[in-house]
Order: C-alpha cells, then sequence, then structure tokens
C-alpha cells in the first residue's frame, strides 16, 4: 500500500525544485480567470526530467489500482492532461484516448480522440486540479458516448472548496499524487519560504478571491 504522505511530501518537493511551481505571495500570478494567485503550477515541465517523470508516472499508476481497481481505458484531458495520461496507460497497458477541449472544427467533429466503447470503465488523467471546471466537462464528454467513468486522477490539487464542490456534484471521485497542503507545509520547514509568505499562501487558500481583493487593495 502506498505512503500517501510520503508520495505527497515527495511530489511537493520535486515540483518546487524543477519550478513546475513557482510561489511569489508578494508577486502574485493573473490567473486566465482573473483571479490573483500566489501560486503558479505548471506540470508540464516534469516531462523534462526522465526521473520525476517516471516517478509520476509510476505513482500515479498505483494510485488508480489502489483507488478504481480494474480499468479499461486511460482518457487524458487536453491539453496538458495527454501525456501524462500516455506515459500511465503505457505503465498499466492500457489503451488510450484523450477528450478535447472542444469538437474538432473539421472533419467528423470529433470531441473524443481514440477508439472507446459503451460501457468502458475509465480513469481520466489530469495534470492540475483548480476548479475542476476543465476536467469533469471530459468525464461528462466520455459519460455522454457511454463509458463508464471509474474517476479522476491529477498530479496536483489547489485543494479549493470550489473543486471538492464541484466533483461532489458530478459525482465524479478523484484523487492526487500531492496537494496545497502538502506543498505549503514542504515549502515551509524547507526553507522555499518564509513566515510572512507562508501566512499569505494559507490565507489565500482560505478564501482566493477575497485574497487578491486584498492584494490589489494593497497596492
Amino acid at each position: 500500500m502506498t505512503n500517501k504522505s510520503e508520495t505527497e511530501k515527495k511530489v511537493a518537493e520535486f515540483l518546487l525544485q524543477i519550478k513546475a511551481i513557482k510561489l511569489q505571495p508578494s508577486k502574485p500570478f493573473t490567473w486566465a480567470s482573473g483571479l490573483l494567485s500566489p501560486i503558479y503550477c505548471d506540470n508540464r515541465v516534469t516531462l523534462s526530467h526522465p526521473s520525476i517523470r517516471t516517478y509520476i508516472r509510476q505513482k500515479l499508476s498505483t494510485l488508480i489500482q489502489e483507488e478504481f481497481g480494474s480499468v479499461g481505458l486511460i482518457a487524458g484531458v487536453a491539453t496538458a492532461g495527454i501525456p501524462q495520461g500516455v506515459l500511465v496507460a503505457q505503465e498499466l497497458g492500457l489503451p488510450f484516448a484523450y477528450v478535447r477541449s472542444k469538437p474538432k472544427e473539421h472533419g467528423t467533429g470529433s470531441l473524443i480522440e481514440g477508439e472507446i466503447s459503451a460501457g468502458q470503465r475509465v480513469v481520466v488523467v489530469e495534470d492540475l486540479i483548480s476548479t475542476g471546471k476543465s476536467s469533469l466537462q471530459a468525464v461528462e464528454a466520455l459519460r455522454e458516448a457511454g463509458c463508464d467513468v471509474a474517476g479522476l486522477v491529477a498530479i496536483f490539487s489547489y485543494d479549493l472548496d470550489v473543486a471538492t464542490e464541484n466533483f461532489k456534484a458530478a459525482k465524479c471521485r478523484f484523487s492526487t499524487l500531492s496537494n496545497y497542503h502538502a506543498l505549503i507545509d514542504y515549502a515551509s520547514e524547507n526553507s522555499f519560504i518564509n513566515k510572512e509568505d507562508l501566512e499569505l499562501l494559507r490565507k489565500w487558500r482560505d478564501n482566493p478571491s477575497e485574497w487578491g481583493n486584498s492584494i490589489q487593495s494593497e497596492v
């Protein structure tokens, strides 16, 4: 059985070391949604580091087996979930398909690429969970195609309450290798951040939208 806490810390360590995750509480990032955030995550960077890529592939594969048991297909979410999903499917010896962010504008107009069949038990692979919106759009597309979606796995989650609520409403289980709580704990214990930064990071997690407003009012 996998030691979940150990995996959470190790993945947090890797993501910080290779700067797949950047922490800037005093100079926040602006997400596509307009939300100000002290953290930015790009797990595609892991693909450039073979040993870390291998660790993540193996741990995601183990997570799927432990959480969901036997499955017949791995489905990636475009775009960043595609390479991670391919690696996991290869590790488990399973077929792979992926869900586009929108249907093709030519040819078949497909939303799902690859061979799938009705009743097929599927686990969806993502790189990152923020609100869960794009992930759940992929889940819904697979369900509409007749697949039995067992759940979703990802490398990292921001641990936002809205994501938990969205997955619950969609009746979709999800599990991640690491998360925001594990990350800031590791970052604090290993001098990636100071006490002031730690406090700002905790406040963001408690109320992301209000955190952004308070930061803007101070500028």
